[in-house]
């Protein structure tokens, strides 16, 4: 187990001296520490092995989002190191494919090696997840953002973010790409129908993603939440290929297909519903067909002000709220304990504490706000810690106890509530 730096336990009692709510301070103790504690697995060249808790594998976009808090603490070095050393093994992971979501320490074969697709014995999954890649785009521009240090931006990063354009622009027009994926004797979701190419999709601009963050396959082929974080992570990479490496060709690429995959999101994935009227669908195919739903896992539709991609307030992305919340959402479930969203990748009426977590954050209400937190606090299952789903009537029926991404996002909404800032700053309100 790695020391506790010091760091890290005066953010602890900072909380505790600010949140009015002893148990959310002292399950935000346990919670904001298990990452640290628990997942992260240095490594002899420095970069930072971190696993998801249960599983021992690193997901890029789960890692990006376990490590985030800490960047509450870069002013100190331990941590600063920790997260620089996380970035650049991302990249090197992105470097070794493009199209995996899930690695292993070293090429031990562990993982789901008899998948059809291209494996290779240092990866544990290989299922294309458009968030995967904007994650490592994403994570490296808040450690520069927040630091100022470059050492994560070298050359393997440069050459993984050229990889992930060339990847986006490809899937752009999926047809021309030779990505499958299949796994025998699985559940549906685990595979990609059509030969494992998917279903048909029809050109938007947007990137084509093969799965959902929850790991499960996308319905339609252009995933909206996915390719909101994407636009992002890439104004943001065209602004580390301006001030870091100099590239204005890199800079000119990141900006050109930020505002094709804007544009498209934007022409082609709202539909006029006729309740709740202009809304974003979850996913659309670009051939008229689109599902209207919201997945615990982020990015989702109800976590876009919190990926920058617009304001909590637009009212576009408040109408999509209003559905997203309500029965509208089939995996929207309301019990005696809890109401929340939901994932198809858990049983039905099971509620998720990401979901809750990242309602909360994205909420202009106060009244809901301390609302989550309360539900938050009532629904531990009196372990201190978050979990993967829960039983809407029953807490104590749960999946995933240790579950580090639930964790530490439950950390970053305590600390948000206090007035500590872990990731951008700027305000989610215009």
């Amino acid at each position: 187990m790695m020391p506790i730096p010091k760091s890290l336990t005066e953010i602890v009692n900072q909380v505790r001296d600010t949140m009015p709510h002893p148990k959310i301070a002292a399950m935000f103790e346990a919670c904001f520490l298990n990452t640290w504690q628990t997942t992260l697995r240095p490594q002899p060249d420095g970069s930072t092995f971190v696993i998801t808790g249960d599983i021992p594998a690193m997901w890029l976009r789960d890692s990006s989002a376990q490590v985030r808090p800490y960047l509450s603490a870069v002013h100190d070095p331990v941590v600063a190191n920790m997260l620089i050393g996380v970035s650049k093994l991302q990249a090197r992971q992105v470097m070794l494919d493009a199209y995996a979501n899930a690695f292993n320490d070293a090429p031990s074969g562990n993982g789901h090696q008899t998948d059809r697709t291209t494996m290779h014995p240092s990866l544990w999954e290989r299922k294309y997840e458009v968030d995967s890649l904007a994650s490592v785009l994403e994570l490296a521009h808040l450690i520069w953002q927040r630091t100022k240090r470059v050492d994560h931006l070298d050359k393997f990063f440069a050459q993984a973010a050229r990889r992930i354009l060339e990847v986006w622009k490809l899937e752009q027009h999926h047809t021309q790409s030779t990505y499958s994926f299949e796994r025998p004797n699985a559940p549906a979701t685990d595979s990609l129908g059509n030969n494992g190419r998917g279903t048909n999709v029809g050109f938007t601009g947007m990137t084509w993603s093969g799965f959902r963050p929850s790991d499960d396959a996308c319905t339609f082929g252009y995933l909206i939440p996915s390719n909101m974080l994407a636009s992002v992570a890439l104004k943001h990479l065209q602004t580390l290929a301006l001030e870091v490496f100099h590239d204005t060709d890199l800079a000119q690429q990141a900006a050109q297909l930020a505002l094709e995959i804007k544009t498209g999101i934007e022409t082609h994935g709202k539909i006029v519903h006729p309740q709740f009227g202009e809304i974003y669908a979850y996913e659309v195919n670009g051939l008229g067909e689109h599902h209207l739903m919201d997945d615990a896992n982020v990015p989702s539709l109800i976590s876009a002000p919190y990926l920058r991609y617009c304001h909590a307030n637009d009212p576009t992305y408040q109408a999509t709220r209003a559905l997203l919340l309500s029965s509208h959402n089939p995996y929207y479930f309301s019990g005696s304990a809890a109401k929340g969203i939901g994932s198809p990748h858990t049983p039905h009426d099971y509620i998720w504490h990401i979901a809750l977590c990242m309602q909360g954050m994205t909420s202009v209400d106060p009244d809901e706000q301390n609302t989550i937190l309360e539900m938050l606090g009532a629904t531990d299952a009196g372990t201190g810690l978050m979990h993967e789903g829960f039983h809407k009537d029953n807490p104590g029926e749960y999946t995933r106890a240790w579950f580090a991404w639930a964790n530490s996002l439950f950390a970053e909404f305590v600390m948000q509530q206090c007035g500590i800032v872990a990731g951008q700053a700027e305000s989610l309100i215009a």
